[in-house]
């Protein structure tokens, strides 16, 4: 991905040197990891991704081990990148949201935060993934989670780490448009399996707005590389609920599923990239199959 040259975000909120609590899993941590990459590019509703992350696994504790946190060259280098990136949804968004008359975009905050963080939703952690709270409008990232993409899920590169960026972005054009706040009340509503698929529907429009975004960022900027879409798709077939969870459990449970199957998360990425236009991206219409 190219981001030489490109502004850096004054949105951006480094809180990493104020963290510190790191946390320690008793038996299964294979699965647990899993389990927590399944709430991977998840937004809205913290306490409920804390709440399925701690009913994970057993034996699950928090252990306050203060650590003095040390910037590597590498995190650096991905702070950059966050940085640029948050900037490139900035000036996509706000022209998008002018051209189509829905008003003034309102930018996110991003919090870079290490090991633990407080935010309107409430105190996540690390293992919580990158995630969208729509009570303080800030998209939260640990840096090491890029890294636990590579190492766990066998996904990495610039631009498959700016999807997962743009998707968080997308929850917040969610926000801003009404759907997210919309979808949350009536999952309040409902059973938790009609829950889940609303969630799915938000989620799958989240990817297709992460693929708008990037497909306007290149006009705006050449910003793809050779490589740079096919690293998006992988990433996005390696998160499917349907590959995670028989990767965890060796089996799937749909009903359970709160994210989309991984054909569904690159259909709707791809058909964002190859459109550009934010209109085509509904996903609340079409039956729950037609997905």
């Amino acid at each position: 991905m190219r981001l030489q040259g490109r502004r850096n975000s004054s949105n951006v909120s480094d809180r990493r040197h104020l963290s510190g609590k790191s946390i320690g899993v008793g038996g299964g941590i294979v699965g647990f990891i899993i389990v927590a990459l399944v709430t991977l590019l998840g937004g809205g509703d913290l306490s409920d991704v804390i709440g399925n992350i701690a009913g994970s696994q057993q034996g699950l504790s928090m252990q306050g081990q203060g650590s003095e946190y040390v910037e590597t060259a590498e995190q650096q280098r991905l702070a950059d990148l966050a940085s640029k990136v948050l900037a490139g949804t900035e000036d996509v968004w706000t022209a998008e949201f002018r051209r189509q008359g829905w008003g003034e975009y309102r930018c996110p905050k991003m919090v870079l935060f290490h090991g633990s963080v407080q935010s309107g939703c409430g105190n996540a952690t690390a293992q919580t993934g990158p995630f969208y709270c729509s009570a303080d409008e800030s998209v939260y990232i640990d840096l090491d989670f890029f890294e636990d993409m590579q190492r766990n899920i066998g996904s990495s590169g610039d631009f498959a780490y700016a999807y997962v960026i743009a998707h968080e972005v997308g929850h917040h054009v969610q926000h801003l448009l009404g759907t997210l706040d919309q979808a949350h009340s009536l999952m309040n509503r409902v059973s938790e399996r009609e829950a889940n698929q609303i969630s799915v529907r938000l989620e799958l429009q989240a990817d297709y707005y992460a693929g708008v975004w990037a497909n306007l960022d290149n006009k705006m900027f050449q910003s793809i590389e050779e490589g740079d879409i096919e690293n998006a798709i992988k990433t996005a077939s390696l998160i499917g609920d349907d590959y995670l969870q028989r990767k965890a459990y060796g089996r799937e449970m749909p009903d359970s599923f709160n994210h989309g199957r991984s054909e569904q998360r690159v259909r709707w990425l791809s058909k964002g990239i190859q459109t550009g236009d934010p209109n085509q991206g509904d996903t609340f219409s079409p039956a729950y199959s037609a997905l």
